[in-house]
């Protein structure tokens, strides 16, 4: 289990990245799936939101391939983009 302190610093980086869409992209996928994650998850997570939100969004939407580093399971999921939450 991840300390529920670095899940804190993680939740506010995850939400505070300058644009909307990128807050609601790393944000909404932090709060769907960042308390079940293991260590190495954490990790990737914590490796991925250094990088450019313009980079990280083009890899979820598909418009650009993401570094070998970050391909597998976190990737597929960050691409399903269902767990933006949608205004009504």
């Amino acid at each position: 289990m991840i300390e529920e302190s670095r899940l804190r610093r993680i939740h506010f980086r995850a939400w505070h990245r300058g644009t909307k869409e990128a807050d609601l992209l790393i944000g909404g996928f932090f709060d769907t799936y960042g308390h079940s994650w293991t260590e190495e998850q954490a990790v990737w997570f914590e490796t991925l939101i250094e990088e450019q939100d313009v980079d990280i969004m083009a890899w979820a939407i598909g418009t650009a391939t993401p570094p070998t580093r970050y391909e597998g399971d976190m990737m597929q999921a960050l691409r399903k983009l269902d767990y933006i939450p949608i205004a009504k």
